[in-house]
C-alpha cells in the first residue's frame, strides 16, 4: 500500500504525458508522424516522403558540443507535445526554414547594451517597423502596420534581443534567400555607412546603390520602368550630423547602425539569418545554456484573431512560425496560388527578389 501512494505521489508530480492521437470529432488533427534524426539531411529527405504536411525542427541538447537532432513532424503535434514540454525536453527548439519554403517576413535583432548605452531597443524596433512597412507598400503595394506584426523579445542586461514576424494579408515571399536579397537592397545606405567609419560615402558607392532601386512592372504586354533611386541615394558628401536635406536621408536609416561587442559598427539587424536551411528559435524556447525564453515582447501588438478549437497562446505559436503560410490555426485551408509579384520584380545586382501573393480558400478533403 505504501509503494501504491508513493507511485500515485510520482506521478502527480511528473504527470505521464498523453500521447497524441488524431480523433475522428477533428478532422483537421493529421495522423501522428513524430520521428528524429541525427542529419538535417536524412529529416529533410523523409520528410519530402510523407503523405502528410510535416516540417522539420531542430533539437538542442548539449551546448558545449553545440550538438542537435532533427525532428520531423506535423505543426499540430509538435503543438501538442510542445506545449507540455517546452520547459523540459523540448525547451531548445528551433524551426528549419528550407531553402525552397515560401516564407513570412523576418527579423532577427540585437545589440550588446554596454556599447551601446545610449540605444533604445524598443523605439529601434518601432522606426524599424515604420520603416520596412513603408518600403513594402513602395515596392509591392503590400499594407501592414505595428498591429500585423508579432514581436518577441529575449533581452538580457547584457543583450537586446528580439524576433519580429510579420503576418502580411495573403503575401509571402519566395523564399528566405530572396527576403534577404530584398533586405539587402532596401539596408544598402545602412550597410555602407558600416563599411565607412568616418559616415562619407563615395560618388561611385551611390551610383550603385542607385541603380538597385529600379522597379519593373509588367501590365499583362505593357512594360513599364520605375526608377525608385531617388528616394534611396545616400548623401555622398555630408557628415550624417549635418542639417541638410541629403543628410535627412541618411538619419532615416541611421538607427539601424549600433556598435558592436568589439565597438566595430553593425546593422542593428542580423543579415546572417537568411541563409539556406536556417534554424530560427521558437517561440517559448531558450537557446541550449540560456534560461531567458523568447517571449511575447512588452511593446507587441500583434493579437491574434479569435480561433474555434484553438487556445491564445496555439494562435501565437502558430503565428510565430516562419513558413507557416498556410496558417496552421486551419489545416482544412486550401492554399490556392494566385500570382507572384513578377510584375514588379526588384532588378539589382544582388539578386531579383519576389514577393508572392496568396489566395486562401475554404475547403473540406
Amino acid at each position: 500500500m505504501k509503494d501504491v501512494k508513493e507511485l500515485a505521489s510520482s506521478y502527480k508530480r511528473r504527470p505521464l504525458c498523453p500521447h497524441y492521437r488524431p480523433q475522428l470529432s477533428k478532422p483537421w488533427q493529421p495522423s501522428s508522424v513524430w520521428k528524429l534524426f541525427p542529419r538535417l539531411t536524412q529529416a529533410i529527405h523523409f520528410a519530402k516522403t510523407c503523405k502528410e504536411e510535416v516540417h522539420v525542427f531542430a533539437l538542442e541538447k548539449h551546448p558545449e558540443k553545440k550538438q542537435r537532432i532533427y525532428l520531423v513532424t506535423t505543426y499540430i503535434e509538435l503543438w501538442f507535445y510542445y506545449s507540455k514540454h517546452y520547459k523540459t525536453s523540448l525547451m531548445h527548439c528551433y524551426e528549419v526554414i528550407p531553402e525552397t519554403a515560401v516564407c513570412k517576413l523576418y527579423f532577427d535583432l540585437e545589440f550588446y547594451i554596454p556599447t551601446n548605452p545610449e540605444a533604445d531597443g524598443k523605439q529601434m524596433v518601432t522606426d524599424l517597423i515604420e520603416f520596412v512597412c513603408k518600403k513594402l507598400d513602395e515596392y509591392y503595394e503590400v499594407k501592414c502596420s505595428a498591429e500585423d506584426i508579432l514581436n518577441l523579445d529575449s533581452s538580457t542586461e547584457e543583450k537586446f534581443s528580439s524576433h519580429l514576424i510579420f503576418q502580411l494579408h495573403n503575401a509571402a515571399f519566395k523564399n528566405n534567400i530572396e527576403l534577404g536579397n530584398f533586405l539587402k537592397i532596401i539596408f544598402q545606405p545602412a550597410i555602407l555607412l558600416t563599411k565607412n567609419e568616418d559616415v562619407v560615402v563615395q560618388e561611385k558607392q551611390v551610383a550603385s546603390v542607385s541603380q538597385c532601386y529600379r522597379a519593373t512592372t509588367d501590365d499583362g504586354n505593357q512594360m513599364m520602368a520605375k526608377d525608385e533611386s531617388q528616394s534611396w541615394q545616400v548623401n555622398a558628401h555630408k557628415e550624417v550630423g549635418k542639417e541638410t536635406s541629403h543628410s535627412k536621408k541618411n538619419s532615416d536609416i541611421s538607427f539601424l547602425i549600433v556598435n558592436g561587442k568589439q565597438r566595430g559598427k553593425q546593422l542593428f539587424v542580423d543579415l546572417g539569418v537568411y541563409s539556406k536551411n536556417r534554424n530560427f528559435r521558437l517561440y517559448k524556447s531558450s537557446k541550449a545554456g540560456n534560461c531567458v525564453i523568447l517571449d511575447i515582447a512588452e511593446d507587441n501588438k500583434f493579437v491574434p484573431k479569435p480561433a474555434k478549437n484553438s487556445c491564445i497562446e496555439e494562435q501565437y505559436f502558430f503565428s510565430s512560425l516562419i513558413c507557416n503560410v498556410r496558417n496552421g490555426l486551419f489545416p482544412d485551408l486550401s492554399l490556392k496560388l494566385e500570382r507572384w509579384l513578377g510584375g514588379k520584380t526588384m532588378i539589382s545586382p544582388c539578386s531579383a527578389s519576389s514577393l508572392a501573393i496568396f489566395c486562401f480558400e475554404y475547403t473540406h478533403e
